[in-house]
């Protein structure tokens, strides 16, 4: 069993520090955009319920068009400079949109021109994030690493969402693509900071290749293992209904519910705060129970929650919508603690990129259609009615789980077998997670 060096991560390791502080910056400035978009889109161009879902759409589109071939260009490369290059693209596009409407050029159509070419720099750097972090941390660290990684990513997006709705609220929604924009600069200084530079590769494992053989290496590799291909085809099913629902989460708090946009981004912050809930203790339950278990546990057991959501009404009823919300967000990021540390030790270190980027281009690719979902319900059938269905998805998606070898097993497997072919689970004769409703 490897040896865990003492003290903390973030204080013994210089160059995990620096990305741990850009990634949260960046995922600070994200969650300020989360709520400043749809609000510059609401309050400032009055659109409508179904140009709302599809600025959603329009940021995850990127997935789909261009997520397969990323993973191998990223495979290809140091990952470090494709991180910086499309930190850099994304704060010049970011403050573009203050700039814009000082110049009286703001339209929805701007708006998705720049969640359009904003996501595509997302595939980048999220692919390339991927399969650097696993070089620059020993196996030993890995998890903790995630844990970290993932909580603060929580945690910024709490302050990030909080903050988004009293900056919409003080000084317009549209100075909040300003903040966004300076998080890409801190983003930036820091991953340039970063000292660890990937070794390359031997010219013999290097191969010049077809691209699309590259893809189709990363498409066997998920499709012809039960493990990666269960989990792939779980997150893009509860990510259809998640982001549904989250597509059009602020105008049912302003329209619906009738809610300030202060108080949407308090609520949302509120929200937020389950993942930091999650990320905490993740590790510490997977280490009790199982990370199988613990993944069904997570992914199960806290989706039904979900259903409080559409409930909600002015007043105390806004506590529906923070209940059920904030149950969710803990399991989904306890998952992906869970998930992140499974993949990082079972895939072979060159294939890392190809993994990120099929399982992303799979997961994520249905978050633009559940953005346009959520916008089409909206308008068709009303804001509530939508919530009803995008929500009671989330639990109906988990029967993917409940009915894979995940439900049989105490432990995800180590490492993939020698060769390929499918790994052996630690299984346990015991009785299975007791009466929730899958997810």
């Amino acid at each position: 069993m490897p040896v865990i060096p003492s003290g903390g991560l973030l204080r013994r390791h210089r160059d995990f520090r620096l990305l741990w502080c850009g990634e949260t910056a960046g995922k600070y400035g994200a969650a300020v955009t989360q709520v400043t978009m749809p609000l510059i889109a609401v309050s400032t161009l009055h659109a409508d319920t179904f140009a709302i879902g599809l600025l959603s759409a329009a940021g995850w589109a990127p997935w789909l068009v261009i997520g397969l071939p990323a993973g191998a260009w990223v495979d290809r490369l140091p990952r470090r400079p494709v991180m910086l290059t499309a930190a850099a693209v994304s704060l010049a596009l970011f403050a573009a949109v203050p700039a814009a409407a000082r110049s009286g050029l703001l339209s929805i159509g701007l708006l998705l021109a720049v969640a359009l070419l904003t996501g595509t720099a997302a595939v980048f750097f999220q692919t390339a994030y991927g399969a650097y972090l696993p070089g620059l941390l020993d196996p030993a660290d890995q998890p903790e690493g995630n844990g970290k990684l993932h909580g603060s990513a929580s945690a910024a997006q709490i302050a990030g969402q909080g903050s988004g709705g009293l900056i919409a609220q003080l000084a317009g929604a549209v100075n909040g693509m300003f903040v966004n924009a300076a998080t890409f600069l801190v983003s930036l200084l820091c991953l340039t900071g970063i000292r660890f530079r990937e070794p390359r590769l031997p010219r013999a494992e290097r191969p010049p290749r077809a691209l699309a053989a590259e893809v189709a290496e990363g498409l066997r590799l998920i499709a012809g293992d039960r493990w990666l291909r269960t989990l792939t085809l779980f997150a893009a099913a509860s990510n259809l209904a998640l982001m549904g629902y989250q597509s059009i989460q602020v105008v049912f708090l302003v329209r619906t519910v009738g809610l300030a946009p202060g108080l949407v981004g308090g609520l949302l912050a509120a929200v937020s705060l389950g993942g930091v809930a999650g990320a905490l203790c993740a590790r510490h339950v997977a280490g009790r129970v199982g990370d199988a278990r613990a993944t069904l546990l997570f992914e199960l057991g806290l989706a039904v929650t979900a259903l409080l959501m559409p409930m909600t009404t002015e007043g105390p009823g806004v506590a529906l919508f923070a209940a059920g919300g904030f149950c969710v967000t803990a399991g989904v990021v306890a998952g992906n603690v869970l998930k992140a540390g499974f993949q990082q030790r079972y895939c072979p270190p060159h294939l890392l990129g190809r993994l990120t980027a099929t399982s992303s281009f799979v997961s994520y690719g249905t978050l633009p259609l559940g953005a346009l979902l959520g916008g089409a319900l909206g308008t068709a059938l009303g804001l509530r009615t939508a919530m009803w269905i995008t929500t009671a998805g989330i639990p109906l998606a988990g029967l993917i789980l409940f009915f894979s070898p995940i439900r049989h097993s105490r432990d995800l497997p180590a490492s993939a077998p020698p060769g390929g072919g499918t790994p052996r689970a630690d299984h346990d004769d015991g009785p299975a997670l007791p009466g929730r409703r899958p997810r």
